[in-house]
């Protein structure tokens, strides 16, 4: 089952339980899956990890202009997309990873970040947050600069 059909069936549950606040955040979830499979990208991870991301970074800021109740509302719904998302990669599989990409393109140096990078994010297959992809690739380039 697609996490498309998953929020689907969800956003039922929630009405069907009475949770409005619940089911109305679950429908611009799959709101934004559909938009972005009719666009052809069909990246649902993707997609996900967006949300997820906007959510947080609203949170904060309604944190910071002092309303902690919509902040509060924002943090309930990216833990609710949170749920979607596979696992994240742990550090050691993440470090693995970064060491086979840096040996397999020849890096010597924060001057290969991109190559590095590219390679780390494609073979992750969105399992990992691309700043915690980038901290662990300069991590890695500084330890082998000339």
């Amino acid at each position: 089952m697609s996490i498309l059909e998953q929020v689907r069936q969800d956003v039922i549950r929630a009405m069907k339980a009475g949770e409005r606040d619940v089911a109305s955040a679950l429908r611009l979830l799959v709101s934004e899956l559909q938009r972005d499979a009719k666009e052809g990208s069909g990246d649902e991870i993707a997609v996900l990890r967006r949300e997820h991301k906007r959510r947080l970074e609203a949170a904060t800021q309604f944190q910071r202009a002092n309303r902690p109740e919509l902040a509060q509302q924002e943090e309930a719904e990216a833990v609710m997309i949170a749920r979607y998302l596979p696992p994240e990669l742990t550090d050691a599989q993440l470090s693995e990873l970064v060491e086979t990409a840096v040996s397999e393109t020849g890096a010597t140096g924060l001057p290969d970040l991109g190559p590095v990078m590219r390679l780390v994010m494609d073979r992750a297959g969105g399992l990992v947050d691309g700043k915690r992809a980038s901290a662990a690739v300069r991590a890695a380039l500084s330890g082998t600069s000339r």
